[in-house]
């Protein structure tokens, strides 16, 4: 019955959702046209924000670039494929490849959002080697496991609180940082963290499709046979040989200068962590990918190679994330965004602010598609109406108070993800890499861990206690 369901949601996305880029032009509009209705703004003004709005994710559109790059350039390294082959021995079915997938996803964003495409990559490759391996379902279990970051130690909100000199505290509305034993070490963020390892695992199982046929990834692949054809990173290395001895043919296959520039690397990372301590911040993780891809192809032209490879299908990242920081920009400095958090916390109550932070969280998830950067839009507000609903409460109770909101403004920012494409560009690249799947063939799986993990996280935040 479930997996019925599921395969119904997905025939509806299939029929309805237009492609990823198209999504992002419509939702540009509604955010526009809720900007005149909502807070007034003149044409030429929301045209203006939505200018501005195009350069705030340039930076992070290309962290993300690298960050795809440089992961898929080490799942391409012979030292992975060994593993996956090793890791084959014991996975015979596609049930176990869901289950080890989706599991593992969890685990890996958990350390950093960002580590999902080590999941990406670990589905690919299962999906290339098992067969009745349902693709799109395999690529909706990865996608919805990377939703626990948020409980992690990548996640933007808890992060920010516990900053020195951060803009709530420079504005007065905390007065001091919150550590992050107050949210991420909670007894509600632990509750939510077995919830997504067990209940979450357990309901990708439920929902899996019973037929996989004309569904595998070999189905999938634009020229299969060229594809399955492909020389190998080292076999390309070599044609680049020429037929004498050379001494440009000795530094491109260089492992003694590989070496070096690794150690140097592996000196700085190590310093970092001593100096800053376990900040693991998308910078740094991109560094440590280089590194390690580097060492792992053991020579600069096999790395070099393994790069161009793993960058042929990144496009998509960089023309539709102007387009979202557009939506984003509308949403900033026309002051919508502001005026939605004003709406929702008005009618809230002691008992019911964190249920409305949960929701005001996804809502404008849709249009600010960044957990820090939504948070920096709808956050201030929030935590003064909660200091205000708070009261007649002690400092202690109110730091409680507002680390509850916070972390309910970033689970439902996370979980709303589930229901728009823009993260799926961080899987897609890796996972969809020469094959004509979209976003449409995807997205109807998560229906139903939506709507479960909703109903989940209104009771947890409600009464769960801090």
């Amino acid at each position: 019955m479930n997996s019925e369901l599921g395969e119904k949601f997905t025939f509806f996305f299939k029929k309805n959702m237009p492609d990823a880029f198209v999504f992002a032009l419509v939702l540009t509009l509604i955010v526009a046209v809720s900007a005149a209705f909502i807070v007034k703004v003149n044409f030429f003004e929301i045209l203006d924000a939505w200018y501005q709005g195009f350069w705030l994710l340039l930076e992070f559109g290309m962290q993300m670039v690298l960050l795809i790059v440089t992961g898929y350039t080490i799942a391409l390294s012979p030292y992975f494929l060994k593993q996956i082959n090793i890791l084959c021995k014991y996975i015979k079915n596609p049930i176990q490849v869901y289950f080890v997938v989706t599991l593992f996803g969890f685990l890996v964003s958990m350390i950093s959002w960002g580590w999902i495409v080590a999941a990406a990559a670990l589905g690919r490759s299962l999906a290339d080697r098992i067969k009745g391996v349902n693709y799109p379902f395999l690529i909706a279990c990865t996608y919805f496991s990377n939703n626990s970051w948020v409980t992690g130690l990548s996640s933007s909100i808890p992060l920010l609180l516990n900053t020195k000199d951060n803009y709530l505290l420079k504005s007065g509305i905390i007065e001091s940082t919150i550590s992050t034993t107050e949210t991420l070490g909670s007894y509600l963020n632990i509750t939510v963290i077995l919830c997504y390892l067990f209940l979450g695992t357990l309901i990708m199982m439920m929902i899996r499709p019973k037929n996989s046929e004309g569904r595998e990834l070999k189905d999938y692949l634009i020229n299969s046979k060229n594809l399955s054809k492909e020389i190998t990173i080292a076999q390309e290395a070599q044609s680049h040989k020429l037929p004498f001895k050379a001494l440009s043919d000795k530094l491109n296959n260089n492992f003694p200068l590989t070496m070096i520039i690794f150690l140097l690397g592996l000196i700085y990372t190590v310093r970092y962590f001593i100096l800053n301590g376990f900040d693991l911040n998308l910078n740094i993780m991109i560094f440590i990918f280089l590194m390690l891809g580097l060492i792992m192809h053991k020579s600069p032209l096999r790395f070099s190679i393994a790069m161009r490879r793993s960058s042929s299908n990144v496009s998509s990242i960089l023309f539709q994330f102007p387009f979202y920081a557009g939506i984003m920009g509308i949403m900033i400095y026309t002051g919508l965004g502001e005026s939605l958090s004003h709406a929702l916390v008005s009618v809230s109550s002691l008992k019911t602010f964190p249920f409305f932070s949960f929701v005001l969280g996804g809502i404008v998830n849709f249009a600010i598609p960044s957990g820090g950067g939504e948070f920096a839009v709808i956050g201030p507000s929030v935590l003064e109406a909660v200091k205000t609903i708070g009261s007649s409460y002690t400092p202690d109770e109110i730091i409680s108070m507002i680390s509850r909101a916070s972390l309910s403004i970033a689970y439902g920012e996370t979980l709303t993800n589930l229901l728009q494409p823009f993260y799926l560009l961080l899987i897609l690249p890796i996972m969809g890499s020469g094959t004509n799947l979209q976003a449409r063939d995807i997205m109807g799986y998560l229906v139903i861990p939506f709507i479960v993990f909703f109903i989940i996280y209104s009771i947890i935040i409600t009464y769960v206690p801090f």
